[in-house]
């Protein structure tokens, strides 16, 4: 396992279901726990809004209201065990993409554009959970320590990715370069998405140009001896 997997593994995205949820022992029954946060994540990313029943989530996982209750105390802790189950599988999919971008790509020049590229099509297919993530970890602890720690192990799943090619890193400080450039493609991404408290951009963009242009950008940045 590799150390950003062992991160994910002892991470406090990956515990939140444990700890709101008790865990079956039997494969049947966690079988079940599966289809029921696979229904909250389904209704959430359809609506845009934890606005759901557990009648509504017993219906469409198949799981009968009773075995939800021995499975999960009530709404609310679902809703976390769903958000604490996206943020782990959104570091495992940043972690697969750059893995396979890393092996893939040349170059500096060639990677930072695809990983601009692959990175905001992630989070355009996440976004109507990532913003009720966000949104919820203003006021719920239980979610706002699993998110920080998912950001900090995104942001140094990037770095360390464009670190890979250092050498064609212009400037003393690389490490600082690559962190900045990580946080510069999330804020305008995250921006453009409408995420958290940020708000969607006023000056709106086409998002194929979005991502061409700040891939372009972040490429001579990177380059540059500034």
């Amino acid at each position: 396992m590799s150390k950003i997997g062992k991160l994910i593994g002892e991470g406090p995205a990956a515990n939140v279901v444990a700890t709101l949820s008790r865990i079956p022992l039997q494969e049947r029954s966690r079988v079940s726990l599966d289809r029921m946060l696979a229904a909250g994540r389904d209704l959430m990313m359809e609506r845009g809004t934890e606005d759901f029943t557990l009648q509504e989530i017993s219906k469409r996982s198949k799981v009968s209201i009773g075995s939800i209750y021995l499975r999960i105390d009530g709404k609310e802790n679902l809703i976390r065990a769903v958000f604490a189950n996206v943020l782990s599988s959104l570091i495992r999919e940043e972690e697969a993409m750059f893995a396979r971008l890393t092996t893939g790509a040349g170059s500096l020049a060639e990677f930072v554009p695809l990983y601009v590229n692959s990175y905001a099509d992630i989070l355009r297919e996440n976004a109507p959970l990532l913003r009720l993530i966000m949104q919820r970890a203003l006021h719920d602890p239980q979610i706002a320590k699993p998110g920080t720690e998912a950001a900090h192990l995104s942001a140094s799943i990037a770095t360390s990715a464009m670190l890979m090619f250092s050498e064609e890193i212009g400037g003393n400080d690389k490490s600082g370069k690559a962190a900045a450039t990580y946080h510069i493609v999330f804020a305008t991404l995250s921006r453009e998405l409408g995420l958290g408290a940020l708000g969607k951009s006023v000056h709106r963009i086409e998002w194929d140009r979005l991502k061409h242009d700040l891939g372009r950008m972040c490429s001579a940045y990177l380059a540059s001896d500034l």
